[in-house]
């Protein structure tokens, strides 16, 4: 699998760092979409650190992630690069796993959702 993200943050200081923190964006939201869950017990956090907190290995990285870095213009004000890669990463692979099953994930995680869209698709 693969995927494509793009940022427009202004002017690029250290290009390099943006597709780092947009591939690591990437892959966080990855593992929030498909396995990340936030359970209480006795009215507590289950998981109290990331111990606790299944995150994507390198394994199951997309075998290409291509960063398109837009409005590469230095005289342009530098904008933010925070976390503007992980909050479309989530419904985009919905998107995806519509596209491919003909099946709608409206619920996350994605985990107990997808074995029936691929069975179905």
């Amino acid at each position: 699998h693969k995927a494509d993200i793009a940022i427009d943050c202004g002017a690029q200081i250290n290009p390099d760092r943006i597709r780092a923190q947009m591939e690591g964006a990437v892959m966080m939201g990855l593992s929030l979409a498909q396995t990340g869950e936030i359970s209480f017990k006795k009215g507590a956090v289950e998981q109290g650190s990331f111990d606790d907190f299944p995150v994507l290995r390198i394994d199951a990285a997309p075998r290409q992630l291509t960063v398109h870095l837009v409005g590469q213009d230095l005289a342009s004000p530098p904008g933010g690069v925070g976390e503007p890669g992980l909050p479309p990463v989530a419904p985009a692979l919905c998107n995806a796993i519509f596209a491919a099953t003909g099946r709608r994930i409206r619920n996350l995680p994605i985990k107990d959702q997808l074995t029936t869209a691929l069975k179905a698709g």
